[in-house]
């Protein structure tokens, strides 16, 4: 049954971040799963300025696990009131590989590297209806304000490296 074998390698990571950087929305999703089934699992191949809004999910509460396959970038955990609760590095380089964000919780992933790619997994089955809540605090995708509010996340990410 080695046909249904899928390997991640990096011609796979190259041809979703060349579909990510073309991508409007600078990013792309290549899919593992069907969406019924218990368990997603996907890369998400995410490019630098790509605004992730902030989201839980609650309805049914999932977690959710990033892991950082090549790249670099950071989960922002935050409060009820959308201050930021934590930032966790994702940066192989640095050992620092991966976080599981708790069922609930409000976050967002940041890419802070062209050609980033992570995998997530997270509870199934995928259904749009309960996707994720987005946080009330925060602009919509397409709001003027993101571009703003995504730079504003970087510049609290860099000084928290310093």
């Amino acid at each position: 049954m080695t046909s249904d074998v899928r390997r991640i390698d990096r011609a796979l990571l190259d041809r979703v971040s060349a579909e990510a950087a073309r991508n409007p929305r600078l990013r792309m999703h290549h899919n593992f799963h069907r969406h019924e089934e218990p368990v997603q699992r996907f890369l998400n191949a995410v490019e630098p300025g790509s605004y992730v809004r902030p989201h839980r999910h609650v309805d049914p509460p999932k977690w959710e696990l990033f892991v950082c396959l090549r790249g670099r970038g950071a989960s922002i955990t935050f409060d009820d009131a959308g201050r930021i609760a934590a930032i966790h590095r994702l940066d192989p380089d640095r050992g620092e590989y991966g976080i599981e964000i708790p069922a609930g919780a409000w976050h967002t992933i940041v890419s802070l590297e062209p050609g980033s790619v992570f995998l997530e997994i997270k509870e199934g089955p995928f259904e749009p209806k309960h996707a994720g809540v987005f946080a009330p605090w925060s602009p919509a995708a397409d709001d003027p304000a993101a571009p703003r509010y995504l730079a504003s996340l970087g510049a609290t990410i860099a000084a928290a490296d310093r």
